[in-house]
């Protein structure tokens, strides 16, 4: 170890970095610097221990924190272009490698499908022939529990403990059945197949192991049973000792809801008893004050590993904890901290984050934010790209330039009626299946007229017809420039869609317009790319790169982050990220902890508050700086005013009342706010030299 490098790490985040000799648990605790030890170790093991780079996979749970990762791999090496030969991704973007090169093991054809939430829902919705969105929704997550729980349609229809978990189950073995047919995959499956495959086949896991010498895992915490299961396929085995790091804070566990198991960590022990644990409780982000609330709440929980977060930035200012009247006076406060703090302390407005338990919080500090005139971006709630309107719009685009799309052919077949059904599909999808061929050629292929009736296989026929056909004028040069000719086919296309009257049928008036504006609004910025407005180079594009363009249309979202403007976001969608100053807001009972089932088992809502807490934990550790805490004595909801108790995680902070709790002559009225300003103005400036 004498002569290890010196990668500028602390004692701990040196050890994790250098430590090579097994399974390896590292305890990162929030602002604990973790992603530098991953990327320091990689670093390590290909520059002085002689590790293959394409032996080397690390996994995270985002794609923006995995490009991160390669970029900041590729810094640390000589040969920067090593980054590329890496597998640094998602574990879903692993398993997409593993089923594209295996998926004949499964019973795929190499071409298969993903489909995504929404396809997923309307399959479901179809299969429990309901139209209660409530219980759509309900069996869909319960699907999902149960694939990343690793159990299989039968025994989950055998352990129903009622009449809907028996319903859901049933749904789940025809669900099962129509992937199938469709030689399509859903998320959960990412991982479900894999871990089935390499437990059905050992040639097939060798060479995988073979492949991956060595993983790397990060939000470890995060992890379901069905990824904790696929590290194990990878690590064990083939006679060697398992080589991985896992990287995790338990006191940041706040993915319970969609089957993250905090437990992971607790296993990791009993399934490698050889595991070396190093924890990481240097907190490079925040000040002491800030941490000592975190610590004092996040106590309260039970603990599988003891750890207790420090700092070297000095004690910082006292947390200010604000109880106020009412919902509206606490979003006009925060707005006009926010703004004097903007101008006394000449901060960037991007300094600045609003964090509260739900989305449906946002809509009153929007409000404040606008009239104070405060720039703002918003995370954690719906895309506007994820709109089931726009998506049904993307589907044709997508089916246009790829034929072979048969998520889009399904959305597009379907959106709106055609008098196809899922039976007509299923036959569809068996066809495919039985000629290794997309969805759209088993419509035109010859055979498929005697697995189909006259009627099912004209309407289908008459659709692929209508695409080709656009196609073919897509990939046409019109008379007039490309971005006027793919704006009359995108008209065309709306046209023989009637995709308005469809949505004032579907739905009621107000919310039929809303959707339809939505889709006007899209497909007029469509049409002005393609004239080669807001682009850089002004150049025109014809509907296929259009239609290529909108793939990016997340990364083109995910700029809005550079923007020099307050974020205001969810707890959840805050976690990995740190702001100088946070404002927690809505911190009450009811909200944060959020309400559960009252009728729920001791044990359950136990549960459910620790995993409250680790939010709390979560929202606190943000702050670099600053730190904010609000809530109403009355808030509205449902249209009425209802008294509010402060969260019992207030109390838990353990702060000093005195210093931690304005007085309300410190409230900031719009005319104190008005005089400190002006104060501001009238102190001299020193004259720049």
């Amino acid at each position: 170890m004498s002569n290890a490098p010196k990668f500028g790490l602390n004692g701990p985040q040196s050890e994790a970095a250098l430590y090579l000799d097994g399974p390896c648990l590292v305890l990162a605790g929030a602002g604990s610097g973790k992603t530098r030890v991953i990327t320091q170790k990689i670093a390590y093991m290909i520059e002085h221990c002689g590790y293959d780079p394409r032996t080397i996979a690390a996994l995270t749970f985002t794609n923006k924190a995995a490009l991160e990762m390669q970029e900041r791999i590729a810094k640390l090496l000589k040969q920067p272009k090593q980054a590329k030969q890496l597998t640094v991704s998602t574990f879903h973007s692993l398993g997409v490698r593993i089923l594209r090169q295996e998926a004949a093991g499964v019973g795929l054809k190499d071409k298969f499908s993903i489909m995504d939430s929404d396809d997923c829902y309307t399959i479901v919705s179809d299969l429990a022939l309901s139209t209660d969105k409530q219980e759509i929704r309900r069996i869909q997550n319960t699907i999902s529990l149960w694939k990343n729980g690793l159990v299989d349609p039968e025994d989950a229809i055998k352990a129903a403990r009622d009449e809907d978990e028996a319903q859901a189950g049933r749904v789940y073995r025809s669900y099962v059945a129509t992937l199938q047919a469709y030689q399509a995959v859903d998320f959960d499956d990412l991982i479900r197949l894999p871990v089935e495959l390499f437990r059905n086949n050992e040639p097939i896991r060798d060479r995988w192991q073979r492949r991956l010498r060595y993983l790397l895992m990060d939000e470890y915490q995060d992890t379901n049973t069905c990824q904790y299961e696929l590290v194990k396929l990878l690590v064990t085995g083939l006679g060697k000792k398992p080589m991985f790091t896992a990287v995790g804070d338990d006191d940041q566990a706040i993915y319970a809801w969609r089957g993250a198991s905090v437990e992971n960590l607790k296993t990791l022990q009993v399934d490698f008893p050889d595991l070396r644990v190093i924890k990481l409780e240097q907190n490079y982000r925040s000040t002491t004050r800030i941490l000592q609330a975190a610590n004092a709440v996040i106590g309260n929980n039970p603990k599988i590993f003891e750890k207790s977060l420090w700092s070297e930035h000095g004690l910082g200012e006292p947390i200010k904890v604000m109880g106020m009247q009412n919902d509206d006076q606490e979003a006009d406060q925060i707005a006009m901290l926010i703004s004097s703090e903007h101008f006394q302390r000449k901060n960037n407005w991007s300094d600045f984050a609003i964090l509260y338990r739900g989305n449906h919080q946002a809509r009153v500090m929007e409000q404040a934010l606008r009239k104070e005139r405060i720039p703002y971006t918003m995370s954690g709630g719906q895309s506007f790209f994820d709109k089931a309107e726009i998506k049904d719009i993307i589907a044709y685009l997508r089916l246009i330039a790829n034929q072979d799309d048969d998520p889009a052919f399904i959305r597009a077949i379907t959106t709106p009626k055609r008098g196809v059904g899922m039976a007509t599909l299923e036959v569809l999808g068996e066809f495919s299946k039985q000629w290794n061929c997309s969805l759209f050629e088993a419509a035109r292929k010859g055979g498929i007229e005697a697995k189909l009736a006259e009627r099912q296989l004209g309407s289908v026929r008459n659709f692929c017809h209508f695409i080709s056909e656009l196609e073919d004028r897509a990939t046409r040069p019109g008379p007039l420039g490309a971005g006027d000719h793919a704006a009359e086919v995108l008209d065309d296309m709306m046209k023989e869609m009637n995709y308005e009257h469809y949505l004032y049928e579907g739905f009621d008036d107000r919310a039929a317009q809303a959707k339809w504006q939505n889709v006007l609004e899209f497909t007029n910025w469509l049409k002005d790319r393609g004239r080669g407005g807001r682009d850089r180079d002004g150049e025109e594009k014809n509907l296929l790169e259009l239609t290529q363009m909108v793939a990016l249309m997340s990364m083109l979202e995910g700029q809005d982050e550079e923007q020099d403007a307050v974020r205001m976001s969810t707890l959840h969608a805050s976690k990995g990220l740190e702001y100088p100053h946070v404002y927690l807001v809505g911190v009450e009972e009811g909200i944060l902890p959020h309400k559960g089932d009252p009728d729920a088992s001791i044990e359950t809502i136990s549960a459910r508050i620790q995993e409250e807490r680790r939010l709390m934990y979560v929202g606190i550790t943000r702050a670099q700086r600053t730190l904010h805490v609000s809530w109403c004595k009355r808030r509205k909801r449902a249209g009425e005013l209802v008294n509010c108790d402060p969260s019992r995680f207030i109390k838990e902070m353990a702060l000093d009342v005195g210093e931690a709790a304005p007085m309300e002559s410190e409230i900031l009225t719009p005319k104190a706010r008005l005089a400190s300003l002006k104060a501001l103005l009238a102190t001299p400036r020193p004259v720049p030299e």
